[in-house]
């Protein structure tokens, strides 16, 4: 049965290092739950506090409003994946699906009815009878997932699970879990460095960094409306361009974005970030707000084109992603002279109190 997990001033430390700083986090019953970040964000270390494998310092986590925080791992019916698949490589497919059960000295026809239907759930009937080494790595992390699942757990932790993984099964595998927590609706969270991994899977995602949440929201709420530079930072290929607003504008260097949130004509210091491709691009010098460029580098990555840029007169370098309909259209080359604007700008302001202030235009 799905569960509320709540996390309450959660905080961790090793040494001089806080690997969780003072975190509260409610996770609803029944959503699967991304816990996002780089190396060293703490992400890991609150799915092993949760889980009961680590002792936070101060804090508390309630299953509901069963407050768990001293209680063992075995007393709290969790589910785990980790990115190395720990399957007993003497046991079969169907013995280390039923090995939990055995534990738990379930009856056998029980034992057998649950095993088959997972088998069934992870579609892998036909190898029920093959050892670890025989399967595939996608096999064998469908197979510690049905393991995990077996004893019926309350909620499931994955921990980077497809890490180890190939880019055509781990995006395999990410629509298989979104589906099957669909059909199940266990309370799960997954940790990942990975920001499509997390985007495409999760209901909503937590952002971490260094020990603390910086933003928690749906996929959609994170990528239109991140809530500061580390969040839009992180989320990656962006052009960070710094500058000063005044006067309802932002000057970033040569480029300029309207910004009506600060009319003041006392300038301050602004940072604004444009996502590749929300820099527009064209041959023709009609784009609002457009400056001059010449394209120095052309690469071609799966579906898009990307352009590296010398802004003319101050020599600042921007990139562009463009798609191939549009890249063909413009006839572009290494070379040519362009007129490029950002399409969007997300600008924080550093005002003279020393707190940063948003928006996006």
């Amino acid at each position: 049965m799905s569960m509320q997990i709540q996390v309450r001033g959660v905080t961790k430390s090793y040494g001089a290092f806080h690997a969780v700083d003072n975190v509260t986090l409610d996770i609803r019953s029944g959503e699967l739950l991304a816990l996002l970040g780089p190396s060293g964000s703490g992400k890991t270390t609150l799915l092993r506090i949760i889980a009961g494998l680590e002792q936070p310092d101060r804090g508390q986590v309630l299953y509901g409003d069963e407050v768990m925080t001293n209680r063992a791992v075995r007393e709290r019916n969790v589910g785990f994946v980790f990115q190395h698949y720990a399957l007993f490589n003497h046991l079969t497919v169907f013995e280390n699906i039923a090995f939990g059960l055995r534990v738990r000295k379930v009856k056998e026809a029980e034992l057998r009815e649950r095993v088959q239907r997972l088998l069934h759930l992870i579609r892998l009937e036909h190898l029920a009878q093959r050892l670890p080494s025989q399967l595939s790595g996608g096999q064998r992390q469908r197979v510690a997932l049905a393991r995990a699942l077996a004893p019926e757990p309350r909620m499931l932790l994955l921990d980077e699970p497809f890490a180890a993984l190939d880019t055509k099964v781990r995006q395999e595998l990410r629509d298989w879990i979104r589906r099957l927590h669909d059909e199940l609706k266990v309370t799960s969270i997954f940790v990942t460095h990975d920001q499509s991994e997390a985007f495409e899977i999760a209901d909503r995602v937590v952002v971490t960094n260094v020990g603390r949440v910086e933003q928690v929201g749906t996929p959609e709420e994170i990528f239109e409306r991140p809530a500061n530079a580390f969040v839009l930072d992180f989320l990656g290929r962006v052009n960070v361009l710094h500058g000063q607003a005044e006067a309802g504008k932002v000057r970033l260097g040569r480029l300029e974005v309207p910004y009506p949130e600060y009319a003041k004509q006392t300038a301050l210091p602004a940072t604004g970030y444009v996502r590749h491709f929300e820099l527009d691009v064209d041959k023709a010098p009609g784009l609002p707000g457009g400056v001059e460029a010449r394209i120095v580098r052309i690469t071609r990555v799966g579906f898009s084109s990307r352009l590296e840029l010398l802004i003319s007169g101050d020599e600042a370098v921007l990139h562009a992603e463009i798609d191939p309909g549009r890249f063909a259209a413009l006839h572009l080359n290494v070379g040519d002279t362009v007129f490029v604007a950002p399409r969007k700008a997300h600008v924080f302001l550093k005002d003279p109190g020393d707190s940063p202030a948003a928006g996006t235009h």
